[in-house]
């Protein structure tokens, strides 16, 4: 029997959306998870005059920040309290082995945490007066915020949104993909728990050529903090614009990651597998693009191969798993067909390219862990965000060439190095043109650190001590200290 759909949170209510339902299917093993009546753009409008009334009321507007500190801490221990029950949805949700959506978990809590210290400890400040007046630079709330986030890591992307963004004294209309949609709405039900008021969170799955474009071209609506495709963030940036609306974008990547002849190969092997295997590829951060120092080449790739091949494709609730199904069968096909075009520019696929073998796999959306070499950086495959577990190798004499070509691409998001030698660690993480440089390391994220990219791949940031700031508006105010009427007017 075919279960009613499940309602969304429009304005701290519960109720069904109008929109065309949404199911999450499980792309381990192909069958679906829950249908989510989806949201219209007449319940975005219904979201947001919930909002205005909320965050407007005297109740939170005048909220102290200690207080609504407290609400945050909350969410946080909420998240904690029920951190399997999260970590196997999102699993369900889209396909991320186990253990990787407990540490999404953890990070979400550990936001959520973060942010409430950050905002028991942030201070205004007296600026230095050039005059007879005391002058103050002060924070104010927006008013309603849109956050629209990704499938990939839904759980982590929410929190790095709604924590800054209640903390700042907003309301928060948020959009999840329509792929993983069933965490964000558990997250919305955890914030009205923790005590945040109704009307000021809303959770609102859908399309996003209607409800995110709603959100966004709202009136009411007056900043939009957006992760996702390069594409989807222009054309966001640009109705933004139309508004002259503040936006934060973190966009897609086709981050370089370099092995320099004198490393330590047993730490790059290990750091570059990480960095563009785990999470299947998936991730805006994945090291995509490898590149070799001409005289360990053959040795990097060959080591490289052989650890591909053994890395464990399984089902993602399996604790040995290391990769699991990729989000859709559509996805896929893409992956697939890139590695089709890698082949036709000349590549030469030295692992994986094709799906498992295992008969028990055969329902889910698997795909092997790929490597190519053989095609030069102009390739497109080597330009092109692929977003699956595809790693191209490419070769490079020296410095000089390696700079040229690892800053040779319209995105820089992240960049990783592997070299004994600190120097030219330095030299060379200060000349790539990205965001976040790991040496000797890989996807080590801290949310007390600021993260965005260059180039196409955005250019705000999110988490770190000033995360709460992107969320507001900066007023002065000038107080008369000198008791005298202003000259001028005698």
């Amino acid at each position: 029997m075919a279960q009613n759909p499940l309602p969304i949170l429009i304005g701290g209510v519960l109720q069904d959306g109008r929109g065309k339902p949404i199911t999450s299917v499980d792309p381990a093993e192909g069958t679906p998870v829950a249908t989510v009546a989806a949201a219209s753009e007449e319940d975005v409008d219904l979201a947001v005059e919930r909002a205005v009334a909320a965050q407007s009321d005297p109740a939170w507007l005048r909220m102290l920040p200690h207080v609504r500190a407290r609400l945050l801490t909350r969410t946080a221990e909420l998240i904690e309290a029920r951190h399997e029950e999260l970590a196997v949805l999102q699993s369900r949700d889209n396909g991320k082995p186990i253990t990787e959506t407990r540490a999404l978990v953890a990070s979400a809590a550990g936001t959520f945490r973060y942010v409430a210290a950050v905002l028991e400890s942030s201070d205004e400040r007296l600026t230095v007066p050039r005059g007879q007046y005391l002058t103050l630079s002060v924070h104010e709330p927006i008013g309603v915020v849109g956050a629209i986030t990704p499938w990939n890591s839904p759980i982590a992307s929410d929190a790095q949104k709604l924590a800054p963004a209640l903390a700042g004294g907003n309301a928060v209309v948020l959009k999840p993909a329509g792929w993983a949609p069933l965490i964000s709405l558990k997250v919305g039900e955890i914030l009205l728990e923790a005590g945040f008021p109704p009307g000021l969170v809303s959770v609102l799955p859908g399309a996003g050529g209607t409800v995110g474009q709603r959100i966004v071209d709202h009136p009411e609506v007056g900043h939009v903090s957006f992760t996702g495709g390069t594409d989807t963030g222009r054309g966001l940036a640009a109705s933004a614009a139309r508004k002259l609306m503040t936006t934060s974008l973190e966009l897609g990547g086709k981050s370089p990651t370099i092995v320099f002849d004198d490393a330590d190969l047993d730490v790059a092997v290990n750091g570059v597998l990480y960095g563009i295997f785990s999470s299947q590829g998936q991730s805006c951060i994945a090291g995509s693009r490898l590149f070799v120092q001409r005289a360990v080449f053959d040795e990097v790739v060959a080591r490289l191969a052989a650890r591909a091949d053994a890395l464990r494709v399984g089902h993602p609730r399996d604790e040995r798993t290391q990769m699991g199904p990729l989000i859709t069968d559509r996805h896929r096909t893409s992956v697939e067909e890139y590695i089709g075009l890698g082949t036709a520019e000349g590549g030469k696929v030295v692992a994986g390219g094709v799906r498992p073998d295992d008969p028990a796999l055969a329902c889910g959306t698997y795909l092997r862990p790929t490597i190519i070499t053989g095609v030069g950086n102009s390739s497109r495959i080597a330009q092109e965000e692929i977003f699956g577990p595809v790693l191209v190798v490419i070769p490079f004499e020296d410095e000089a060439d390696l700079i040229a070509q690892a800053n040779d691409t319209v995105y820089g998001l992240a960049a990783g190095v592997w070299t004994r030698d600190f120097p030219k660690a330095w030299r060379t993480a200060r000349a790539l043109k990205a965001g976040q440089v790991w040496i000797n390391t890989y996807k080590q994220l801290s949310v007390a650190t600021p993260f965005g990219g260059f180039k196409d791949s955005g250019s705000t940031r999110e988490k770190g001590a000033d995360a709460i700031r992107a969320y507001q508006r900066q007023k002065s105010v000038y107080v008369d200290v000198s008791g005298m009427p202003i000259p001028w007017a005698d």
